[in-house]
């Protein structure tokens, strides 16, 4: 079983991130895809969210926490990843703007790309990134099948409706074996950062995100549901690549797995909650007007 389950786990990320990319593709143009980046606010307020102020607030966290330099180190790394490969599948879980999800991620991850090698040495010494260490999954996971999923759509646009739904069906399916597979793997770990405490810190991290990004993601509901989440959640494909490549301590990895896994958790649960607050504003709006 032991053996097993790293294999679950590699190929449901791999469906879910090829499947959604592709499906993604299959909707969309490359005109809706760029149109919300021609925003230029709404591009600013993502970098300065991602790049600038959620580090910054993970950075002086830990200054006022007391943590294990690997436990730190694991933060750090997570704070410093943007662009989650997930971000399109969120964005349809929170009923977000798919078309900005798919330009907000390419847009992060592009800048995580450039980003990381230069930050991640000046917060942590003997740490070594190399940018196309990073780009290389990203390009051949996310970019590819989502080119061909846009090429198809614009050349045969019968075909992507019909492939929509299966798609869909492998995406979601890799999703929920990819959750339940690292509960499984990473439950005791779970468990001993809720003993120690650490889970808060994974609490605060994770909330502040959303709510950092939620504020900053105008003009509409569904662009602020976008960059709430895709700053929530962070790119762990690049952070577990920096953190078995540079460290020994099991801790670190572990940190970005678990973290990785609450955001993921957090979102979803955050998705069936968001409808709910709509319906409940616009009652109350109603209730105003009639009065």
């Amino acid at each position: 079983m032991n053996e097993i389950t790293p294999i679950l786990d590699k190929l449901a990320f791999l469906a879910f991130v090829v499947a959604t990319m592709f499906g993604t593709g299959l909707k969309l143009t490359i005109q809706q895809i760029w149109e919300p980046l021609c925003n230029i606010r709404l591009v600013t307020s993502s970098l300065l969210t991602n790049f600038v102020l959620v580090p910054l607030f993970v950075y002086l966290l830990l200054k006022l926490i007391p943590l294990t330099e690997p436990v730190k180190d694991g933060f750090i790394i997570m704070a410093l990843a943007s662009g989650p490969p997930a971000l399109p599948k969120l964005a349809q879980i929170v009923k977000g703007n798919l078309a900005f999800s798919t330009g907000l991620m390419m847009l992060l991850m592009f800048g995580t790309i450039f980003y990381m090698p230069i930050a991640l040495p000046l917060v942590l010494q003997g740490v070594q990134v190399n940018s196309w260490d990073i780009a290389k999954p990203l390009i051949f996971m996310m970019l590819t099948p989502l080119g061909i999923g846009l090429l198809i759509k614009a050349k045969y646009e019968t075909i992507a409706f019909t492939l929509q739904p299966i798609t869909f069906k492998i995406s979601n399916f890799g999703l929920l074996l990819g959750l339940v597979v690292r509960l499984i793997v990473h439950f005791s770990e779970i468990i001993t950062l809720l003993k120690t405490g650490v889970i808060l810190v994974c609490a605060i991290f994770i909330v502040f995100s959303f709510s950092v990004g939620y504020l900053l993601g105008g003009p509409g509901v569904d662009t602020q549901r976008v960059l709430g989440v895709g700053t929530a959640q962070r790119n762990f494909a690049a952070a577990l690549l920096i953190g078995t490549s540079n460290f020994d301590d099991p801790n670190v990895v572990s940190i970005i797995m678990v973290t990785s896994l609450l955001m993921m958790v957090i979102v979803i649960i955050l998705g069936q909650k968001l409808p709910e607050l709509d319906q409940v504003q616009s009652t109350e709006v109603e209730q105003v007007e009639v009065l």
